[in-house]
């Protein structure tokens, strides 16, 4: 029976949530959290240890941190590495995808990951890995694990090419030359599909161009001394009755909040409705996610022109591309009607 390694975090592995996220990379024996789900349905090998890592210590001591886990594995024997998975976590996708891509360099060996589309760790790492399209949510866990699984079978069996669209992972980009059954000439097919395309008729192309979204650079600011700055943020600051009722995860809403006679964002007035990090520093100091202090303190040396009058927040954690690029396009107006020429973008 071949073996198996299963990378997780701190919350997954029931040691806490945001408070433990700080919680240093260790190796356990044996099955622990979604270890066990997956171990269930792998066929081929079996998950014999268990890497745990604090989210936010992968995030800040990134280098440490592979490092730590990297040595861990020096003296193991495995053929495979699962990661996850890791939903729409933001850091926990970004986690796994950071030390699958550095065990599958360092020990030469297939990884697999899961995250929901919206994760940013996709885009990140899509290219160097295996990563299933996954649930939003540990609602999906047995789905997601089970789809792991059976492409770690495969692999295990010898097996090198696989589609994405078949087994339901990111495309990497990598092509493949295969014969077809019908031994039907490429000059063939394509009449078919132009046919098809003519009369309006749904096909499908052997040669997908993928879509880039290019967004382009905005000019650079000249003079600082001159420029009205806003202050944006998706750290979920918002006043201690939260007006907009703003989600604390997956946010469809925000808001716009006036500090024109502000010095300071104070605690007990402000607060974090952020469900995705510890609230206790920005409650006591809310100026520590939206910096209106420092800002102000710009604003009287002459660096910046001046401070704009509102400040606007959202929650990032959970929330899809859509949604973001739908509350942007309902905030930039409001910047215009004020005459904002620079944004700074804070977050957790």
């Amino acid at each position: 029976m071949k073996k198996a390694v299963i990378y997780i975090n701190q919350f997954f592995a029931g040691i806490g949530g945001e408070e433990f996220a700080d919680h240093k990379p260790e190796i356990r024996e044996g099955l622990i959290g979604p270890a066990l789900a997956v171990n269930t349905v792998l066929k081929n090998a079996e998950i014999t240890h268990t890497i745990i890592c604090g989210d936010n210590y992968m995030g800040s001591n990134t280098e440490d941190a592979i490092a730590q886990i990297n040595e861990m594995l020096e003296g193991l024997e495995f053929d495979i590495f699962f990661a996850g998975p890791a939903f729409q976590a933001g850091r926990y996708g970004v986690a796994c995808g950071t030390i699958c891509k550095s065990v599958k360099e360092k020990f030469n060996v297939e990884v697999i990951t899961s995250m929901h589309a919206e994760n940013p760790g996709v885009d990140m790492f899509k290219k160097d890995m295996y990563i299933f399209s996954g649930g939003k949510s540990a609602a999906a866990m047995r789905k997601d694990a089970k789809k792991m699984a059976a492409l770690g079978d495969k692999i295990l069996d010898g097996e090198t090419a696989f589609l994405a669209d078949e087994f339901g992972f990111f495309k990497r980009g990598i092509r493949y030359q295969v014969w077809l059954e019908d031994g039907k000439p490429a000059a063939d097919r394509a009449i078919e599909m132009l046919l098809k395309k003519v009369n309006g008729e749904p096909f499908v192309t052997e040669l997908p161009i993928p879509k880039v979204d290019r967004v382009p650079i905005a000019a650079p600011v000249t003079d600082l001394s001159k420029v009205r700055v806003a202050l944006v943020t998706t750290g979920g600051i918002v006043p201690v009755e939260n007006p907009d009722r703003i989600q604390s995860a997956s946010a469809t809403r925000w808001g716009r909040y006036d500090i024109g006679n502000m010095e300071r964002l104070e605690g007990g007035v402000f607060k974090t409705i952020h469900a995705g990090y510890d609230p206790a520093a920005a409650d006591a100091d809310p100026n520590v996610c939206v910096p209106v202090d420092a800002v102000r303190d710009y604003e009287k040396q002459g660096v910046i022109g001046k401070l704009d009058d509102y400040f606007y927040t959202t929650v990032g954690t959970g929330t899809t591309e859509a949604e973001a690029q739908r509350m942007a396009k309902e905030m930039i107006p409001f910047m215009k009607q004020d005459g904002v020429d620079a944004i700074i973008m804070t977050s957790t």
